[in-house]
């Protein structure tokens, strides 16, 4: 992308957000996970909504990539979020890292041993929605210009020494308006939850604040619910996390 590409993908998406329309599709998709990244902030910028939390994915055979999430849509539970809010009512069970102290961007990686000292862990529901009308019909790198397709993050409560837990198989329930619908051992999609953290450090170009949180993959998939719904979900160990979709 030239720069005035970037510059008009992320004028689109901020105006998308600023006034809660939704559009087709950017006029280039990016060709990078850096001009993703790059429009992802600039968008930042336009809005001028503080950033309060961040989504990131560590995948094995990929690069790693994160999204930005506003500091207004991250909320405690039980929490209700209004349909306007995230209209496509996406719903991701997963865990979550708040950093406890400063890590300053370095050129030495930060190691998993390092990050694993330096956060708690929550139990949090990511909110999927985007600006886009149909976001899974977007390529990803045009998803991930848009924060990864994410409209917000409910937060559980916080543990602080959770070295006794296996975070890969921790068990997992996932509850919709009462009814189970999954009920295991595990799922994270790539069995290590805490290296979507450690990826996030050594990608942001500032390092990471005290008090961040970032959220590090699906243990559910994305179900996708409907006005009204009330959505739970629970790890063992950890805790739980509700959000309520007012209609």
């Amino acid at each position: 992308m030239t720069e005035a590409e970037i510059e008009a993908a992320a004028v689109l998406l901020a105006d998308a957000r600023r006034s809660g329309t939704q559009i087709d599709r950017l006029p280039v998709t990016p060709s990078s996970v850096a001009e993703g990244h790059e429009i992802q902030d600039r968008v930042a910028v336009l809005v001028g909504e503080p950033v309060g939390a961040f989504k990131a994915g560590a995948p094995p055979d990929a690069e790693p990539t994160r999204g930005l999430i506003e500091a207004r849509m991250v909320r405690a539970s039980p929490a209700h979020m209004a349909v306007a809010e995230a209209p496509h009512l996406g719903v991701e069970g997963e865990t979550a890292f708040r950093f406890t102290r400063d890590l300053p961007a370095r050129s030495a990686p930060y190691t998993c041993e390092e990050i694993a000292s330096a956060v708690t862990v929550l139990p949090v529901i990511e909110i999927v929605s985007s600006r886009f009308r149909e976001p899974l019909s977007r390529p990803k790198l045009e998803q991930l210009a848009d924060c990864g397709i994410n409209a917000g993050l409910v937060i559980g409560p916080e543990t602080a020494d959770w070295s006794h837990l296996d975070l890969a198989r921790l068990r997992m329930t996932f509850i919709v308006n009462g009814e189970v619908q999954i009920d295991r051992e595990g799922g994270h999609p790539t069995n290590d939850p805490i290296a979507g953290a450690v990826a996030l450090a050594n990608m942001m170009p500032g390092g990471v604040k005290a008090g961040h949180i970032v959220t590090t993959g699906s243990w559910t998939g994305l179900p996708f619910l409907q006005p009204g719904d009330r959505c739970v979900v629970r790890f063992e160990g950890l805790g739980e996390a509700e959000v309520v979709f007012d209609g």
